[in-house]
């Protein structure tokens, strides 16, 4: 069973939301989505300073089975990447939940009503079983 954490929020695209500090939240996919994906052997990330809309796709995910698409759960303008995943990609696998996020978004527009719009933990739990 794929660990879930509850201070969490979660998109059907199966990415996760941390909320930091003000309108700052961070972004990486599930413990679900790596362990279907496989290993993880590139991530294609978007620029910081990009603008993107709630559902849009910011990047890919390559693993030796397959390519996805990584989607932004949220709309905002990215300001920070993971730069430890340029070579090191599989922290996505080993650390999905930690050193394996991906980006920061600044949040356009209230946070919390961004967030109230993505899945809880429970929710995510019962969509993935």
């Amino acid at each position: 069973m794929s660990e879930i954490r509850e201070q969490l929020v979660y998109s059907d695209d199966h990415e996760w939301v941390l909320k930091l500090e003000g309108n700052i939240v961070r972004v990486g996919i599930t413990d679900h989505a790596q362990c279907q994906l496989g290993d993880i052997v590139f991530i294609e990330m978007p620029d910081v300073g990009f603008e993107v809309t709630s559902g849009d796709s910011v990047g890919s995910i390559e693993s030796v089975k397959t390519v996805s698409e990584l989607y932004c759960p949220v709309s905002g303008i990215i300001t920070k990447l993971n730069e430890e995943l340029e070579t090191s990609p599989e922290l996505v696998n080993s650390e999905p939940y930690d050193n394996g996020w991906i980006f920061e978004i600044e949040v356009a527009g209230d946070v919390e009503e961004a967030l109230g719009k993505l899945l809880s933990a429970e929710d995510y739990s019962k969509e993935v079983e």
